[in-house]
């Protein structure tokens, strides 16, 4: 196996890589001057026609690693009687847009044709464009295969096939696909594959569809200090229950530009998506389940910086260019290293800074430990802001606003009431009420926040330690204030007495999973379950449209209990359950005979009570 990250120890230029040159032309027009590590390994075996599997990070020069010797080797071969000389596979639309844009700026100078199809477009303008015969297909698998099923996509001339972000095509549910299409393709063909990982059925694959392949492993490039991505990494170490109030104070004090929040699955954006609207933030979802219409619509409100959050998986934010992201976060800590380094890649670029964010859970701080330890950097567990720490940053944006409005002049018909109060007060008092009211204007009454409790990890962190989950306990980040935003377990500021009852864990498993509500209720604010906790399940689930705040009103409401006692809820398609103090049972069990939920009865027992609904 080669490492690119090993490269040459003397400067190699892309004069020295045997390219095209008109290619090495466009290069220098564009301002390419020195290969990255993958260029540099790939470019040479690549021209000579080898096969090759490259596990390639994000930001490490990996499309024009494959994009510039396939454009020299089809120039070289000449045209393929209309039929295209090579076809790129990739998961999204949005990606497929990027890597033909790519290929078409690179191969200008060589008339090279290129043709992007995915699904979401009309099949008339790529009919059209096959009929006249193109060079290079860039498609996703679904809409290549659609393509050969109706013969107006003939491979049988292929000289290249590219299998780009292969994990991820597998995990879009595509391996199907790319075996039909791969066994469409002359057994002479060139295949190069590319992916973030290499589980085995990615391995699978290459032994199955490549010849001889060589294996090149890709980390970020190495470059000096001063060029380092200004990445900000930092965690939190949180329970479950307060996971969304956590994110909520999190983000009041950072304050971000524009922010990327990941989690694991397509309900947990959704939901994670209801919940962030709720307390004041402009959020959106974006995952695999919305048509391309509404992704296409999501992605222009965010690049027009009308939404403050976009939410996502990993699989729909693969492909996207977003310019100007300050913040990325990860709702849950990921699964492999690599997801870790591909989603805090997406930050920090071309000098700017950024901050990655981790929540995590403390049976997930090994987890963390681990991520750490694999890609060399140090993520900085910080202590959760309290709520001293918001009330400093609500007074910054208040005096912020009041500086503004100073400096914006138009004060002078406000004189006659200033002048008519100095009567009977002193001067500074006048002032200071009038702060008052603009601090209370830009939501900074915090008398509902709740303090979030610090929470002991049980996992030896490195070394055979116990940790505490704290390696900082000084004050928590810094940056101008929240823009009237809430970030504990109260309702937002301005909102009126709307509840917060969508809860702080994350959904898991098959069905729906929240943590407990952190607040609201129509049972009013009250400490967080302490006692014994009882599962109850409730027959009615996501098929009745019930969602976490459903039944958090329901019990709050009706049972008359702290909305913060209600434990974690899960909804499955036909049945929900819910935890409850082992206090309040009886009296949850008793509203339920004569109260409804969503409209109808429903049956509620507790969990362990083997009976049928």
């Amino acid at each position: 196996m080669a490492d690119a990250d090993s490269g040459p120890a003397e400067r190699t230029l892309f004069d020295q890589l045997g390219l095209d040159p008109r290619l090495q032309e466009t290069l220098a027009v564009l301002g390419y001057e020195e290969p990255t590590p993958i260029q540099r390994s790939a470019i040479p075996p690549l021209l000579e026609g080898r096969d090759l599997v490259g596990q390639a990070a994000t930001g490490t020069g990996k499309t024009a690693a494959f994009a510039l010797p396939l454009l020299h080797r089809i120039s070289a071969l000449g045209r393929n009687a209309g039929q295209p000389s090579a076809l790129i596979l990739v998961p999204t639309r949005e990606l497929a847009m990027q890597v033909a844009t790519a290929v078409h700026k690179y191969g200008r100078a060589l008339g090279t044709s290129v043709l992007p199809i995915y699904g979401g477009q009309g099949y008339g303008p790529q009919l059209r464009a096959l009929e006249r015969g193109v060079d290079v297909v860039v498609a996703t698998p679904g809409r290549a295969l659609d393509h050969l099923r109706r013969g107006t996509l003939r491979l049988d001339n292929l000289a290249i096939v590219v299998l780009d972000e292969a994990d991820e095509m597998l995990d879009m549910g595509f391996a199907e696909d790319i075996e039909t299409i791969l066994k469409d393709t002359p057994r002479t063909r060139q295949t190069l594959l590319f992916s973030a990982t290499m589980p085995p059925r990615i391995a699978a694959i290459a032994r199955r569809h490549l010849t001889d392949p060589l294996t090149i492993q890709v980390g970020r490039e190495k470059t000096s200090a001063d060029s380092l991505p200004k990445v900000k990494q930092v965690a939190y170490i949180v329970s479950r229950m307060h996971k969304l109030a956590t994110l909520g104070r999190v983000l009041d004090v950072e304050n971000p530009t524009s922010a990327l929040i990941f989690c694991r699955t397509r309900t947990e954006v959704d939901d994670l998506a209801e919940a962030m609207n709720g307390r004041g933030y402009h959020a959106e979802a974006l995952h695999g389940g919305m048509s391309q219409e509404q992704r296409d619509r999501v992605m222009k409100k965010f690049r027009g910086g009308t939404v403050d959050l976009l939410i996502a998986t990993d699989v729909a934010a693969r492909g996207l260019d977003i310019a100007q992201l300050s913040h990325v976060v990860n709702y849950d800590v990921p699964s492999e290293p690599e997801s870790y380094v591909h989603r805090i890649g997406r930050v920090g670029r071309a000098g700017r800074e950024g901050v990655a964010i981790t929540l995590a859970e403390p049976r997930e701080y090994r987890q963390l430990r681990g991520i750490e330890q694999a890609t060399k950097q140090k993520i900085k567990v910080e202590r959760v802001p309290s709520v001293a720490d918001l009330h400093a940053r609500r007074l910054e944006l208040t005096r912020e606003s009041v500086r503004e409005a100073i400096s914006g002049g138009d004060l002078e018909h406000f004189r006659v009431v200033v002048e008519s109060l100095a009567n009977d007060f002193d001067i500074m008092e006048i002032a200071m009420a009038a702060i008052k009211l603009a601090h209370k204007g830009e939501g900074g009454d915090l008398d509902q926040e709740q303090e979030i409790p610090e929470v002991p990890v049980f996992d030896k962190a490195p070394g055979g330690r116990r940790s505490g989950g704290r390696d900082d306990r000084g004050p928590g980040p810094g940056g101008p204030g929240p823009r009237g935003r809430m970030g504990g377990g109260g309702p937002p500021s301005g909102r009126g007495p709307r509840a917060d009852r969508c809860g702080g864990g994350r959904p898991s498993g098959p069905g729906e999973r929240r943590g407990p509500s952190n607040g609201g209720g129509g049972g009013g604010g009250g400490a967080p379950p302490s006692g014994p906790m009882i599962q109850l399940r409730i027959g009615a689930g996501r098929a009745a449209g019930v969602r976490p705040q459903d039944l958090v009103g329901a019990i709050a409401g009706e049972a008359d209990i702290p909305g913060r006692s209600i434990g974690a809820i899960e909804i499955a398609d036909n049945f929900s359950l819910v935890e409850v103090p082992e206090s309040a049972v009886d009296q949850v069990l008793n509203v339920f005979k004569t109260s409804k939920l969503k409209g109808k009865k429903v049956r509620v027992r507790r969990a362990d009570d083997t009976s049928k609904d």
